[in-house]
């Protein structure tokens, strides 16, 4: 059994409908802060089966270890935690007690069951907004918020720990820019209040349940002036994931791998692919750059491949048609 720690939000239920299609038993473990019990019921209709589910926090180490006693668990995958950047700067404790103290108290429990396998969520602001891309996973880390401080801190402790326990395999999985949805339409990013995120933004305005997207800065050293990021399908992030966990069953030690297409896509470029799929017009207005932005960032994708035979197969506009249906499936609604 594969334990998901965050398995209701975005890239863990995901993940749990890929690990089941696979042929593995999941438990699903969350707190329910960012997510909701009827993604439960989407992935039943996806999978046409019920996941098993517990609620609870990681941080009740004692709680999790009954969680451990009471299940064959032979891995687990480590979503849990929070990611809004401007929230952490706002609110910097409730992010390292979170996430940090969360994984050490995972990390507990794991240990204490003899559990040691471990695919972690990372995510690619642990590298440093001088390195050029594409990014590979030697290059320098260093992080500009609480959000990715966190990351960088279990990162270290993970390594820390595969270090002192003889036989401990972690994949550490460096995110680059998740976007879509499940085909199906019934499960996807589903943000609580105003979106964080680039593309739950750019649908909410196609829906016309926002006046206008906000783009950050048309003065970067880009072809049109704008960010370049490596945006990837959640379900080719998905597949990384059991491709990861396969590689964990096969190999012992710390392994950092990016996850991205390797190919960068500007913003607007990302605004008119989707108006083109949508046939929706997306109002935006130019303002000024965000602290910390870069203009570049784009992964080196090449130890995915060598290592877990991993790469992306979905492109900008399945991400974009996606997206969209999984906005129209929720109608007028901000969650």
């Amino acid at each position: 059994m594969i334990l998901l720690t965050g398995g209701m939000g975005y890239v863990g239920s995901h993940v749990c409908v890929a690990l089941v299609s696979a042929g593995y038993d999941v438990l699903i473990l969350d707190n329910l802060d960012n997510s909701d019990r009827q993604v439960l019921d989407r992935i039943e209709k996806i999978l046409g089966k019920r996941p098993r589910f517990v609620e609870g926090d990681i941080r009740n180490t004692d709680f999790l270890q009954q969680v451990f006693r009471g299940n064959e668990v032979q891995a687990v995958m480590h979503f849990a935690g929070l990611k809004a950047v401007g929230e952490s700067v706002a609110q910097p404790m409730l992010y390292y007690d979170n996430n940090v103290v969360g994984t050490h108290s995972l990390l507990r429990a794991m240990l204490a069951a003899d559990v040691k396998r471990l695919v972690f969520s990372s995510s690619a602001t642990v590298y440093s907004s001088s390195s050029p891309s594409p990014i590979d996973e030697g290059a320098a880390r260093a992080a500009s918020n609480p959000y990715g401080r966190t990351k960088l801190v279990i990162e270290d402790m993970l390594a820390d720990v595969h270090q002192a326990t003889p036989g401990l395999s972690i994949a550490c999985l460096r995110y680059f820019n998740p976007v879509g949805a499940h085909e199906s339409g019934l499960i996807g990013e589903r943000p609580r209040g105003v979106p964080n995120n680039l593309m739950p933004y750019l649908c909410q305005v196609a829906a016309g349940l926002r006046e206008k997207l906000s783009v950050f800065g048309a003065d970067y050293p880009t072809p049109d002036g704008t960010g370049v990021r490596d945006f990837i399908h959640v379900m080719d992030l998905a597949q990384g994931h059991v491709d990861a966990l396969r590689y964990c069953e096969r190999s012992e030690g710390f392994t950092p791998i990016n996850l991205g297409t390797g190919t960068g896509h500007s913003v607007l470029e990302l605004v008119r692919e989707f108006e083109s799929v949508t046939g929706r017009a997306v109002p935006f207005e130019v303002v000024g750059r965000r602290a910390g932005d870069v203009a570049e960032c784009w992964a080196n994708p090449g130890k995915a491949r060598d290592l877990l035979g991993w790469q992306s197969v979905r492109g900008l506009r399945q991400m974009c048609e996606d997206s969209w249906r999984w906005q129209v499936s929720l109608g007028g609604e901000v969650p």
